[in-house]
């Protein structure tokens, strides 16, 4: 589905990703983790075209999306939630996920339903301010405005930056019903141990390049790994 094939990209002047390569199939939960700095945003807003883009290809059902602006990229069926400042604060919880299909004539009433079942407090306090929520249900309104285009693929970064961490666990049982339904999911996560025990396969990001790639358990069980990247 989508297939990140040498890129180069960082932010203006600088370069941040040397020669990535990264696949996401169909219906598969991938994982980036590293250390900070290791680029792993960096590689989530680029294949948004969030970045200055430097060479590589990007390609997402075959199409070539490499250096597109967002809104062109949102068209092909790939949603996004950052890690900071990813809901409108001011706007109650419907109009927030209203926003997540502003590039269709109306609002599909389907989809927003979808959102409410998932999610379902969110449908309990859709006239209240997203600014005023809880950072667990602010959370669950940038995923849920994410979904409202039926997306093929997620992109998750960072979910559970802030988050208490009795929500921890519940954040990621939600990903992975999102991705049990048959959305794809490739997320960035500080929170290694965990995605690695969930998803299907991961990356191991190093200075801006590739260092590791394999199972998630396998990545969970390599002996270098554990000591250099998840804490023994």
């Amino acid at each position: 589905m989508l297939t990140v094939d040498g890129l180069d990209a960082g932010y203006g002047d600088l370069q941040v990703l040397h020669d990535i390569d990264l696949e996401v199939d169909s219906d598969e939960y991938v994982a980036i983790v590293g250390p900070n700095g290791a680029g792993k945003s960096t590689v989530m807003k680029s294949v948004f075209g969030l970045t200055t883009y430097m060479g590589g290809s990007v390609e997402f059902q075959s199409r070539e999306i490499s250096g597109r602006r967002p809104e062109e990229i949102i068209t092909h069926s790939i949603g996004y939630v950052p890690q900071n400042d990813n809901v409108f604060p001011s706007l109650s919880v419907r109009e927030n996920l209203e926003m997540g299909a502003y590039i269709l004539d109306e609002v599909p009433e389907d989809a927003l339903e979808d959102v409410f079942d998932r999610f379902p407090i969110l449908r309990e306090r859709q006239d209240q301010t997203a600014g005023s929520m809880s950072g667990g249900q602010q959370q669950m309104v940038a995923m849920g405005r994410a979904l409202m285009l039926e997306p093929d693929l997620l992109l998750l970064d960072e979910p559970s930056a802030g988050l208490a961490p009795d929500l921890v666990s519940d954040m990621f049982d939600r990903v992975d019903a999102i991705n049990d339904d048959g959305t794809a999911v490739l997320i960035v996560e500080q929170n290694a141990k965990e995605t690695l025990g969930r998803c299907d396969r991961g990356y191991v990001l190093v200075g801006g390049e590739n260092r590791y790639e394999d199972d998630g358990d396998a990545l969970l069980g390599d002996e270098q790994v554990r000591r250099d990247f998840l804490g023994g």
